[in-house]
Order: C-alpha cells, then structure tokens, then sequence
C-alpha cells in the first residue's frame, strides 16, 4: 500500500485537468504529471485490450446509502469530482437498473471539464420508464442492455442490446463483450452496489475506487455484496494506493491479477 495526496485543482477554463483529459484520451503521448499516478492505470489494458473500473462512495461503516434509500450526498465534493472525473475519461458508464429507478442519475460529466461517457443501463426485465434522467437525448449515445423475450420497447435514439439471462441476471462477461464490439473498451461499473459486486465476482474489474467519507450511518445499503468467507486470512489482499480527497479517502484497488481475459489478448514481447 502506497500513500499519496490527492491532487487538487481549481476548476476553470485554464484548468490543467481538461488538458491532462485531452491527452489522456489521445493515448500517444505521454501522460502529464500530476493526475498520472491516479488516472494513468485506466488508459490501456493489463490483461487485454479493455479497462474496467468499479466505483463506489461509502461511509466508515460501509453504507452507500441510509436505511430509507437516502444517499445525496455521502462523499463530499472532492469526491464527487473524483467520480466525474472518471466519467471524463471512460468511453462508457454503467449503471444497474435498481440504481437507475432510484436514484435517476444523469451520468453526465458536470463538475469538471470532460466529454459526456456513453450512459449504459442494465435492465434485465426492461424496468425502467423513458423519462428517466439518463435516457436525455444530448447528444450522447445512451444503451439498455435486456434479456431476451423482454420486449423492451426503448425511447426513440435509445440503442438496445439483448443477451442471455440465467435467473433474471445477465452475466459482466457477455455485458462488457456486447460494449466492445460498439467500440466500447473503457467502462466505469459505476453503481449500485449490486452491480458493481458482481462484476467484481465475475473477475471483471482491473480498479475498483472506493471514497470512504468520515460519516457513520448506522445501517442501510452496504457497498460490497460478497460471497461470505470462512476464515479471516482467505481474504485475497491486493495492492493499492491511497489518496486524501479533502475530507474523503479514496481507495485505488488493483485487482487486474484476479481479472479474466475478455478481450484481445495481450501478447508478451
């Protein structure tokens, strides 16, 4: 585990962030210090041609959100901006429908300079309503991932992708092979907790950013849904750097050794 301050930045037109994005996303040059360390594990692949990031916000004692589904806001705004400065750096985001029909986010890049990320639904049973808040028509193309025979009828511009779905769930796998053959190879898992749990399960994520802030909930959703241990010490440790976002902490795990290929393989030279 390795300790560092987490870079901070004014937000403005002069801003050196929207340049650090700009070549970030050109991949030819090399990364400008400063959001490097951070940021520069997501731009190429380990295993294969795709990066995968989850993210999630949470209190000390775990929670994403209180009993009564209450969680605008948890993190502060450095770690809101953390969250916005990975949607400006990923060809996607992802979100599950539960999230979607609760908290109807917009998925959009506002509070740092950066290109709205494709907004990706996953809704297996085609819940949710064409007045939600990432099916806004500006621009930017906007995905529903369903199960065969739901008979989702999306909003007009609205692409649908159907697939395979073994007990109403669809597996990470064929998700993220369906986005990359659009042409969608980095993609921020980034909510709820269901979701971003069984991408980590699956051995689908290369990052995973967790932002704890100094709150305690006493009870509500928890981040991480996982498949229960027996002992203590079978817990697989991974390595990871730690950052001060203001008040919030931020954890950058690396679990591209336990990642699967989904890919194009990369080759050793």
């Amino acid at each position: 585990m390795q300790n560092s301050d987490f870079p901070s930045v004014t937000i403005a037109s002069s801003d050196p962030w929207e340049d650090f994005v700009t070549v970030f996303r050109k991949g030819t040059q090399p990364l400008p210090h400063g959001w490097a360390e951070l940021f520069g594990p997501l731009r190429n692949g380990t295993v294969d041609d795709l990066v995968i990031v989850g993210q999630l916000g949470q209190s000390l004692d775990g929670r994403i959100a209180t009993e009564t589904g209450h969680s605008k806001y948890i993190n502060g705004a450095a770690g809101l901006e953390h969250l916005h400065r990975l949607r400006a750096l990923v060809d996607a985001v992802v979100v599950g429908v539960g999230t979607a029909v609760a908290d109807n986010p917009q998925l959009t890049v506002r509070r740092v300079a950066g290109p709205h990320p494709v907004r990706v639904v996953v809704d297996p049973q085609g819940r949710l309503g064409a007045d939600a808040r990432l099916f806004a028509d500006n621009g930017v193309r906007r995905v529903v991932v369903t199960a065969h025979g739901s008979r989702y009828a999306p909003p007009r511009g609205v692409e649908v992708i159907t697939l395979p779905a073994v007990d109403g769930h669809i597996a990470p796998p064929a998700i993220l092979a369906a986005l990359a053959d659009r042409g969608l190879r980095r993609i921020l898992v980034e909510g709820g907790a269901n979701t971003v749990s069984r991408f980590l399960v699956a051995g689908c994520l290369d990052r995973l950013h967790v932002t704890v802030a100094p709150i305690i909930l006493g009870g509500g959703g928890p981040g991480l849904i996982l498949p229960p241990l027996e002992r203590a010490d079978d817990a697989q440790r991974m390595p990871m750097r730690v950052y001060r976002a203001e008040d919030d902490v931020l954890f950058d795990c690396d679990l591209s050794a336990q990642r699967v290929a989904l890919g194009t393989a990369k080759r050793s030279t």
